[in-house]
């Protein structure tokens, strides 16, 4: 059976979900080691795949320096980004940690809006505040500890910053920039900002700690390439709802290898979360085959 170009989309966006959660189990096993350090060598390993797919790739790539201030911001949010992630998931449930991230996207309607012009209507404004509402209910400030609140905040925080990176990747993308260059310069440069701190605060690692974080950030990179991949499939708004197939992965991997399970309040937030972004999903299907039914 041949799959449809909408089929692939989905499929490498699951797999893309399946590679973020396993890096996330891989760098929680590595233990207690700086975010910083982790994040490192996450991105150690996606500089050096992404390049290796550019002087292999057959297409010629020039960085536009009108749109460095774009790159570097892309690359200072990203970094952010998956150091707030990194926290949240040495802290937090795996899943907790893993939707808090999965904010990133509510995040982009809002940069999007601010700083591309870019249209919000209302039905977006809502799912915005109401998603926004229901992470109060994993971040739990009114009776989780402290500690939990912290790595709740740091891991919101890292969500939003993702979000402000995805909406730096989509100006690149507007202005023309190739996605394998955009993930090398993302890579190379996170890994020069994170150096002085990696080696400040440098944690000596076991064998296995070292493993695991490499392994964290081969999964990160296929995930990247994968989600790239999707994307080149089918347009985000009518298979983005699948990116949340994350939480599931990360669900039945806590339970497995940690033996952890999110509280009832946890899981609350997590069906609102998605719930939301399910009806957005729905919201621009309906819309897609209105503007099919008129043309």
């Amino acid at each position: 059976m041949k799959l449809t170009s909408k089929q692939k989309g989905i499929m490498f966006l699951i797999l893309s979900a399946l590679c973020f959660a396993s890096m996330n189990l891989s760098a929680k096993l590595a233990g207690s080691l700086p975010s910083m350090q982790k994040a490192f060598f996450r991105n150690l390993i996606a500089a050096v795949v992404s390049f290796a797919v550019l002087i292999n790739s057959k297409e010629k790539f020039h960085l536009n320096k009108k749109n460095l201030p774009f790159f570097f911001m892309r690359a200072i949010f990203g970094t952010m980004g998956i150091v707030g992630n990194f926290y949240a998931i040495e802290h937090m449930l795996l899943a907790d940690a893993s939707i808090l991230a999965k904010l990133a996207p509510f995040f982009a309607i809002l940069f999007s809006f601010l700083f591309l012009k870019e249209k919000i209507k209302l039905y977006q404004i809502l799912a915005v505040i109401t998603a926004f509402s229901a992470s109060l209910l994993i971040i739990k400030p009114a009776f989780a500890d402290t500690g939990h609140v912290i790595a709740a905040l740091i891991g919101a925080c890292g969500g939003m910053m993702a979000g402000a990176a995805y909406t730096c990747v989509r100006c690149l993308s507007l202005k023309g920039e190739k996605g394998p260059l955009i993930v090398f310069f993302f890579s190379f440069f996170s890994i020069l900002m994170l150096l002085p701190v990696f080696i400040i605060f440098y944690q000596p690692m076991s064998l296995f700690q070292i493993i695991m974080l490499l392994i964290a950030g081969l999964l990160g990179t296929g995930g990247q390439f994968c989600v790239t991949a999707a994307y080149a499939h089918a347009p985000a708004g009518s298979i983005s709802v699948y990116d949340y197939t994350q939480i599931v992965f990360s669900a039945v991997f806590g339970f497995a290898f940690l033996g952890e399970l999110p509280d009832r309040w946890s899981l609350l937030g997590f069906a609102i979360i998605f719930a939301v972004a399910l009806f957005m999903f729905l919201h621009h299907e309906d819309k897609t085959k209105a503007n099919v039914d008129l043309n």
